[in-house]
């Protein structure tokens, strides 16, 4: 935890008002998997026997090879372990559970960015998890040992992933759109004995060089590394449009090519069974400072988290065709492509390339060819395509979708407004959910045929989550619209168990700030007279203004809210007299303003956030562009646009970024 976090006020300000209000529709309603009685039956048991509540989910939810006969050890809190003494297996969840009576249905569509589509039954899926689970044990991996992803968003990086878990390997995932030298980092933190990559990827119409990365990643240090799987997919892979490129080079005896490895690798593969605490996977989280940190998920915690969840939330039916745009490089791809929906027996759609390629219809276009009923996609995404216009959208048939979902950050109220009115028409709930890749499955979310939604908040914590808001003593702010730290009060299942080498870090990160009494997020919130929680952003990116502590998530969403904005990011800079000036970089709809118009156009938004939100919010400086820093995921790069409202040398890993370029414009 950074020392901001650790020293941040308990007097954070809520100054957004968003007062409207959408109940969920009579028929949607009386349609759902849970209804109101369900719900509220739910938390009763969880609130009076908390730890028999997961046991008894555990016990009904998943399919064990020896059930256990302990749900919580706490001796040795903050590490907590569920359910440890059991026996099971998370492929064996995920897919052999299925066949018998639906191992014909559709497990995943995908559509490669070329065009390129393939379907798989639960069947066919389970066949190629199997091959390759018995490729990786010809090469010699066993249970334990480390596996690094680093593939396209392709089937394969879901087989690879599932494949890992059959034998009991250890899989960490690293997005694609990492450097070399990130991918590196990783591989030597995990003691990686394989790397599975691909020759590379389609984004925005070009190749992304993965193989290439990883030679290089590898060709100095990594000494753990025995054997390189490398997908065939841009090379001679029967993809309409390929361009020619020099041949993949291989290196003898490290690399194979995955159509090798499997072609006389048998269909079946015996699920290793594992017990309960058995790491499933890393997946380290990044920073512009200081070593990633590898976050370390169990097996059986972390899968009835994201298979209840992934039912609870988004309401899931076995007819439903479920998009999650996430890359599976990230937790939300981890809990809500490569394991809730499986393990849900859904059929999940996967599409590898970008959001505007070849234009800014092709989410759309994806959502009416694969007949998308669940929609589930980052704010950054939906700010992007909306600052597009609604023409675009109303070119496609999205009448299927019957409910849609937000994740990755606060959602802000205009953002939500379009979503809800252009996408669902204005029929489908919304879910606005939070949680992170520490939680490992959604904890605070709307249950759509129950709660009533507003814009801009996840509403109220699932049943057996016991999250509150205190301030710095720990003491709960009770007082409506009063902000503190987010907090979760009890252990649950899905949550990480340690980083990975490094316990001491995870107990000071997590856990330190209040004596290990309750995980600490590191996220601000605060609850409104419903109760319902409004995330203000992270702790450290609150801003001290002239003596008041303000949430750059409501900056934000003001100046959103003007009919100019399509995109904001607000940092805090030094400020001689307020200690800290309100900073604000903006992407318009329409041609970015220069000179008199940017001078006008910032006159007219300072005020209009002093409307909005009062003067104290009013951003001193206000600079325009084409658009945000964001890595390839969607994340705008805070910390880099701190440095630059700072006048700092640049000097964080700036690889990640989709368009390094926009540093020199919002410099200007």
């Amino acid at each position: 935890m950074s020392d901001t976090t650790a020293n941040a006020s308990k007097d954070i300000s809520s100054v957004l008002v968003e007062e409207r209000s959408f109940p969920p529709a009579a028929g949607f309603a009386a349609a759902a998997r849970l209804k109101a009685e369900d719900l509220a039956e739910l938390h009763r048991r969880a609130a009076a026997d908390p730890i028999g509540y997961w046991a008894e989910l555990a016990r009904a939810e998943l399919a064990w090879r020896k059930l256990f006969t302990q749900a919580l050890d706490d001796s040795q809190a903050p590490n907590y372990r569920w359910f440890a003494d059991g026996e099971l297996n998370v492929s064996y969840n995920c897919l052999d559970v299925h066949l018998a009576e639906h191992g014909h249905r559709t497990a995943i569509v995908f559509e490669g960015e070329p065009g390129d589509v393939r379907r798989l039954t639960y069947r066919e899926l389970h066949a190629e998890v199997c091959r390759f689970a018995n490729a990786l044990k010809a090469r010699g991996i066993r249970r334990g040992d480390r596996v690094v992803i680093y593939m396209p968003l392709v089937p394969e990086a879901v087989v690879a992933m599932q494949a890992c878990a059959r034998i009991g390997a250890i899989h960490s995932v690293v997005f694609g759109g990492f450097s070399a030298l990130s991918l590196k980092d990783r591989i030597e933190d995990a003691g990686a004995r394989c790397v599975i990559t691909a020759d590379g990827g389609w984004r925005g119409g070009q190749v992304v060089e993965l193989k290439a990365a990883a030679d290089k990643a590898l060709a100095d240090g990594c000494p753990t590394v025995e054997t390189v799987f490398v997908l065939r997919r841009v090379d001679g892979a029967g993809i309409q449009g390929a361009a020619s490129r020099a041949a993949t080079p291989m290196v003898a005896g490290r690399d194979v090519w995955w159509h090798d490895a499997v072609a006389d690798q048998p269909a079946a593969c015996e699920p290793e069974w594992v017990d309960a605490e058995h790491p499933l996977f890393l997946l380290y989280t990044s920073g512009s400072t200081g070593r990633p940190k590898g976050i370390q998920h169990s097996s059986a915690g972390y899968l009835l988290g994201a298979k209840l969840t992934t039912r609870w939330v988004f309401d899931l039916r076995h007819d439903d065709v479920f998009w999650c745009t996430a890359d599976v490089g990230w937790i939300t791809g981890h809990s809500y492509v490569a394991y809730g929906p499986l393990a849900a027996g859904a059929t999940l759609v996967m599409y590898e390339g970008a959001p505007t390629f070849p234009d800014g219809g092709r989410f759309w276009q994806l959502c009416e060819r694969h007949g998308v009923t669940v929609f589930y996609t980052a704010p950054t995404a939906i700010r992007a395509l909306m600052k597009l216009g609604d023409a675009v959208p109303a070119l496609h048939d999205l009448s299927k979708i019957r409910l849609l979902g937000s994740v990755g950050e606060p959602i802000n109220p205009e953002a939500w407004m379009w979503y809800h009115r252009v996408i669902g028409g204005g029929r489908c709930p919304i879910v606005d959910t939070w949680w992170q890749t520490e939680t490992g499955a959604i904890m605070i979310a709307p249950v759509p045929g129950v709660t009533t939604t507003k814009p801009g908040s996840c509403t109220q914590p699932l049943p057996g989550i016991f999250a509150d808001i205190v301030d710095d003593e720990g003491a709960s702010v009770t007082k409506p619209d009063a902000g503190g730290y987010l907090v979760i009060r009890r252990p649950w299942p899905s949550m990480l168990r340690t980083i990975w080498g490094d316990n001491e870090r995870y107990l000071q990160t997590y856990w330190s700030k209040f004596q290990n009494r309750f995980y600490v997020a590191g996220d601000g919130a605060h609850r409104d007279a419903d109760g319902c929680y409004w995330i203000m952003g992270r702790i450290d990116d609150v801003l001290n203004v002239a003596g008041h502590r303000l949430g750059t998530m409501e900056i934000e969403s003001a100046l959103v809210a003007h009919p100019r904005i399509a995109e904001a990011a607000v940092v805090g800079r030094p400020h001689e007299i307020k200690g800290e000036a309100v900073c604000a970089f903006v992407v318009c709809r329409g041609e970015r303003p220069t000179g008199d118009a940017a001078a006008a156009l910032t006159r007219e938004l300072r005020d209009w956030v002093a409307e909005q939100l009062g003067a104290i919010a009013k951003p001193e400086d206000i600079r325009y562009a084409d658009n945000l820093p964001k890595t390839r995921s969607g994340k705008i790069m805070r910390r880099l646009l701190r440095s630059v409202a700072r006048g700092e040398a640049i000097t964080q890993d700036i690889s990640t970024l989709e368009n390094p370029a926009i540093i020199d414009q919002l410099r200007g």
